[in-house]
């Protein structure tokens, strides 16, 4: 668990397919960047063909490590760069379907509010709801 202004918490990366199914889970302190789970989600599947990701995974060292793996990356740039990239705006439209994913999962009250103290044993519980949503889907 990662130290943050609210006290210990932890972060939920995930990966879906395009039809909102969980593909893969790593459970992050909450103090860490964003990137740090998208790296390792990233090594965990084989090559997807996209990634959509919102604003905060704009980084030129994952863009580059997208590029090399050829895999398409359709992230928003922060409105903070001087020079903004492309990204296509239709595919990102899609990105709704991890935000519904994690919808899912907390409807299962143990994964909304967090009762597991230890990482392990919450990220087990995400295992256990995303096994049962892929029988609902």
């Amino acid at each position: 668990m990662g130290r943050s202004r609210g006290g210990q918490t932890t972060k939920i990366h995930a990966l879906t397919d395009d039809v909102g199914r969980p593909l893969a889970f790593l459970i992050t302190p909450g103090n860490t960047h964003d990137l740090v789970g998208a790296r390792g989600l990233i090594s965990m599947v084989r090559s997807p063909r996209r990634l959509l990701a919102d604003r905060a995974y704009d980084a030129r060292s994952l863009r580059d490590e997208l590029a090399a793996r050829r895999i398409k990356a359709v992230i928003p740039p922060n409105p903070t760069r001087k020079h903004p990239h492309r990204y296509d705006k239709n595919a990102y439209k899609g990105r709704n379907v991890i935000e519904r994913m994690f919808c899912r999962l907390k409807d299962f009250r143990r994964i909304a509010t967090r009762y597991d103290k230890r990482a392990d044993v919450f990220l087990s519980a995400i295992l256990l709801a995303a096994a049962i949503t892929w029988w609902i889907n």
